[in-house]
Parts: structure tokens; sequence; C-alpha cells
């Protein structure tokens, strides 16, 4: 049983909830995060989606799990290696995902669209529309957004459609720059449906132009903040930030779990991470 649970909350991947602290982005950037209530609300909502993530990792693994199993790091996995039964994984996606959505009414209706559109666009993307290319990226940064939205909704504020396209092209540039890395290695190119119909060619010419969409939407944002414009300071920063992950994708040596190892394991992107929020919450308190 201690070896089942063990094996259920490394499926679930704890290090991928920080992920879903784009849902603390609404709450920052409307200036209210030092209104206590708003701000248990925002942790309610990570907490709903921390459940609704796992729920789809667990559901992700077990459709995976023939591929994961002729990966020399997947096959690792508790679900590909049987250490985790499949129907276990499954009915733990099945509880997690139906509290996810239980649990987002008490927050509001329109929280509770944004976790059930999460969940059921990552059913898709787990069964259908990780196959095609160019589609699968573009589902995965639509999850971002809904994120995003999902924390703006949950406290009922505004949120800077800027901010929104901006966070699109970022999160859409981490996603080809991840299939870029996974593409690197060939084992996994051989090992699941539709990441070999890429190129290293094509990826780079797709993130040529996301890149710069994700500038100049960042750049418009704080040209436009109703805080301060002295935002735009932080632009040096982001651009640090993207060429940094850039670098990173060249160098490695295999495959891993994209943009959240590298943010956790590399000291210069968590060190750039962490300046720019903090500069960015010194310029919307002191000077918005």
């Amino acid at each position: 049983m201690i070896d089942l649970a063990k094996n259920l909350i490394i499926s679930m991947r704890p290090k991928q909830w920080v992920k879903n602290l784009f849902l603390f982005a609404a709450i920052i950037f409307v200036k209210q995060f030092f209104d206590i209530e708003k701000l248990a609300t925002v942790f309610e909502a990570f907490i709903i989606f921390c459940l609704a993530g796992s729920a789809i990792y667990l559901l992700n693994d077990v459709v995976d799990a023939p591929y994961d199993r002729r990966h020399p790091q997947k096959r690792l996995r508790p679900i590909a290696s049987g250490e985790l039964p499949e129907s276990a994984a499954v009915f733990a996606a099945v509880v997690f995902g139906a509290l996810s959505i239980f649990w987002s009414f008490y927050i509001n209706n329109f929280f509770a669209l944004t976790v059930v559109g999460f969940l059921a666009l990552n059913v898709l993307y787990s069964f259908y529309l990780k196959r095609f290319v160019i589609i699968d990226v573009i589902t995965i940064a639509l999850g971002f957004v809904i994120r995003v939205i999902a924390g703006a909704v949950a406290i009922n504020v505004r949120f800077s459609e800027w901010l929104i396209l901006a966070t699109f092209f970022l999160t859409l540039f981490l996603a080809i720059s991840k299939r870029k890395n996974e593409l690197m290695h060939a084992e996994e190119a051989e090992a699941r449906e539709g990441l070999g119909r890429y190129s290293l060619a094509l990826l780079d010419q797709m993130n040529a132009i996301v890149l710069p969409s994700t500038i100049i939407t960042y750049a418009f944002y704080t040209f436009s903040s109703e805080h301060s414009k002295l935002l735009m300071i932080t632009i040096p920063i982001v651009l640090y930030g993207l060429f940094r992950y850039l670098f990173l994708i060249n160098i490695k040596t295999r495959s891993d779990d994209g943009p959240t190892d590298d943010l956790l394991s590399d000291k210069n992107l968590t060190l750039t991470v962490f300046i720019w929020l903090a500069v960015s919450a010194a310029i919307i308190l002191y000077a918005g």
C-alpha cells in the first residue's frame, strides 16, 4: 500500500505543479496581492488546478505507457514500469478530475467553467490532439492561457488582453522548444506518434516567428500598463530569460520534462524569473 501511494504521488508529477503559478498572474498584475481574501481564493484555485493537472498526467501516462516503455528514461515511470497498475491510475485520475470540478464551483461558476475547459482540452490532447503536428503545441499553450484566465475569474478582475496574448506566445515558444529537445534525441522521436513528423528546421522556423511575437506582445503590455510604464524596464530581463532557455535547449544531452526541469535546475534561469517577479511587483506596488 505504501509503495502504491508512493508511485501514485510520483505519477501525479508534483514538480509540474509549478506551472499552476500562472494562476497568480492576475492578482499580481491588478495590484491586489495584499488582499488576503483574494489571495486565499487564488491559492485555493491553485490547489484545484494541481488536482486537475495531476488527473491529466495520470491519464496521459496510461495512454503513453506503450511508447514510454521503449524510452530510456520514461520506461522507469511507475505506470510504464508496471509499479503502478493502470487501473489504479485511471481510478485516481477520475477521482481527482471529479474533485477538481466539484470544488471549483465553490469559487464561482466562471472559474468552474475554466476547470472543465482545462480538463476537456487536455483529455482531447492525451487521446487525440497530440498526434497532430503544430496543433499539439498550440493546445499546450492554450492550457496555460486557461490558467491565467482562471486566476482572473476566480477573483472577478479584468485582465490585460496583451498579457494574455504574451502568455500564449511565451508558452507556445516553450512548447516548441521542448519538441525540439525531444526531437534531438532519436529514441523519443521513434517512440511517440506524431513527434517524428517534426523537423529541427521546422521547429526553428516556428520559433523564429513565435519568439519575436512573445517579446512584442509583452512590450505592448508594458507600454499600455495601467499601473506604470516603468514596467518596460523588465523587457531586457524577459529577453535574457528567453535567450537563456534557448541556450539550455541547445546544450542538453538528453530529453527531460522540459521548462519545469530547466527552471528548477538552472540557477541562472531561476534567478532571472525571481528578479523579474521582484522588479515587476516593486514597480506595480510603488510606482503604480
